[in-house]
């Protein structure tokens, strides 16, 4: 397979795996992204994930262009199919760090906005070149971009089709840190590895929350908070901290 997987204790990290082709994705690649993806989210092993790719001329180039975008372009191929891949079908709560070296471009660059924590290196490029060749970045973006960072920012990565580097895009809030090339995947290791050692039932709330309720009226999201915040302080791992908690203010009194 061209999508890796290996676990390491709580963490998993999936790699695109053709270096060869600038990790693009094949139709098969799209397929089997989003199973590791459904996988990982039903295996209560795993509590955080890394995503990367093979080699460092590239994170992720994007669809094939001899295969997936001609798929789309003949109209025979629903772009919904890729949804999975692109985790906009709902449900994982499990936090992913992007480990970004190389070129990160059109699909790839939509597949990290898809992720929670990104790091990069400082010579890796970005671009959503699709408005360059009359089509759209519709994998996730037109939805996330806005979202996530300011408008102007947003409009301007999606219709100028230019690149941006690290730099600009850790200045615009899309990444959380630059850093040279080799130490990008242990820094993404490592801070997996950090979220992955805390509750998953506090962890994977947390995003829920994140997710879903930025876009309800606020009477609603806050009772729906409510339930949320609920569910992690009846939780066990929440009542033993607690009761930890209490018993050292008892003894300091």
């Amino acid at each position: 397979m061209a999508i890796d997987v290996v676990h390491d204790g709580p963490v998993a990290t999936v790699r695109f795996a053709r270096p060869d082709k600038l990790n693009a994705m094949t139709l098969a690649m799209y397929e089997d992204l989003g199973r590791a993806f459904a996988e990982i989210g039903e295996d209560d092993r795993i509590n955080a994930v890394v995503l990367a790719g093979s080699g460092d001329r590239a994170f992720c180039v994007g669809a094939d262009l001899t295969e997936s975008i001609p798929a789309l372009a003949s109209g025979r191929f629903d772009i919904s199919r890729w949804d999975p891949a692109h985790l906009k079908t709902g449900g994982f709560y499990k936090p992913i760090v992007s480990a970004i070296r190389g070129l990160c471009m059109g699909a790839g660059f939509e597949i990290m906005l898809a992720t929670d924590l990104r790091i990069a290196a400082d010579d890796a490029v970005f671009q959503l070149p699709e408005v360059n060749h009359g089509f759209v970045p519709a994998g996730g973006t037109l939805v996330r971009l806005t979202r996530q960072i300011a408008y102007a920012h947003a409009m301007e990565l999606m219709l100028s089709g230019r690149r941006f580097s690290a730099a600009e895009l850790l200045e615009r809030g899309v990444l959380n840190r630059v850093l040279p090339s080799h130490e990008v995947e242990p820094a993404a290791m490592a801070l997996a590895a950090e979220i992955a050692a805390k509750s998953p039932i506090a962890v994977q709330t947390i995003k829920e929350a994140a997710l879903t309720l930025h876009d309800l009226p606020s009477e609603t999201a806050f009772a729906r908070e409510a339930l949320l915040g609920q569910r992690t302080f009846t939780s066990d791992r929440a009542r033993a901290s607690l009761a930890r908690f209490a018993d050292r203010a008892a003894k300091d009194d």
